[in-house]
């Protein structure tokens, strides 16, 4: 499973791309159209295995480096389009996926509990708008490094009831403002809530795109956690600190597919 990076994928028309520029620091770069949406194909055909790529390659460097060394650990940043600073992610294709309950069942949830589980840190470099899906994508990172929005307006929002809001948005007066009243978080609202943990300071810049400067701060805090999963054990502690998370959304899964699967991690 040897990977040169940069890898575009699908192979054919392909809606991401991982580079791994810096030792143990990988980026996947999100470009379904000019707002990323977070489609089926996308999902299925790409960002899937990504993310296989990005672990598999960080489990064989912890390997090689050694037990207690502190090399072969590492870190995941998840980007919007490189090439702009309008959006993060605008969320999912609802015109395509309305009444498809196996799209949730079989491909979103099980996307969002393999990043709430993955073996080493996970990034959102949320560099513009963070929408429905796109903003449950940046929750089910391990942090969230925003754009402050001096340069353009950025917001986080959504008004879906999804399972992973309560594993990440600790506050009942935050969930309430995200759940029920679909309130959108500026950058500045988005850090006094705790949804994201740094802002990325693009006030008296020059540059024409922010997302740059977002990319900037999110390897700053990449380099700072790699370290965290050396010893192997970043992903099962988060399964049973999401727990009860997980438990939910494979109980969801198991109404509507009766036939039980085998999980990778038991809960």
């Amino acid at each position: 499973m040897e990977v040169s990076f940069p890898l575009s994928l699908p192979t054919a028309d392909s809606l991401l791309t991982i580079t791994h520029s810096q030792e143990a620091i990988w980026i996947i770069e999100l470009h379904n159209g000019q707002d990323s949406r977070l489609t089926k194909r996308l999902i299925d055909e790409a960002l899937r295995f990504a993310l296989d790529k990005c672990s598999w390659n960080a489990t064989r460097d912890r390997q090689a480096g050694g037990a207690g060394d502190g090399k072969g650990a590492g870190a995941l940043i998840i980007v919007g389009r490189k090439d702009q600073d309008k959006f993060f992610s605008n969320g999912f294709d609802y015109k395509a996926i309305k009444g498809n309950m196996s799209f949730f069942n079989d491909t979103a949830n099980p996307l969002f509990a393999r990043l709430l589980t993955y073996p080493i840190p996970t990034i959102a470099a949320i560099n513009g708008h963070a929408f429905a899906a796109g903003m449950m994508l940046s929750l089910a990172c391990d942090y969230r490094v925003m754009t402050d929005g001096s340069m353009r307006r950025a917001w986080m929002c959504m008004n879906e009831v999804m399972r992973f809001i309560s594993a990440q948005v600790g506050s009942p007066a935050v969930r309430r403002r995200v759940a029920l009243e679909g309130h959108r978080f500026t950058p500045s609202e988005a850090l006094k809530a705790g949804m994201v943990d740094r802002l990325a300071n693009l006030s008296g810049t020059s540059v024409g795109n922010g997302t740059d400067k977002v990319l900037e701060e999110a390897m700053k805090l990449a380099k700072e956690v790699k370290g965290l999963a050396s010893q192997n054990v970043w992903g099962v502690i988060k399964t049973y600190l999401y727990k009860d998370c997980l438990e939910a959304v494979y109980s969801d899964e198991a109404r509507v597919h009766p036939v039980s699967t085998n999980r990778g991690a038991k809960l």
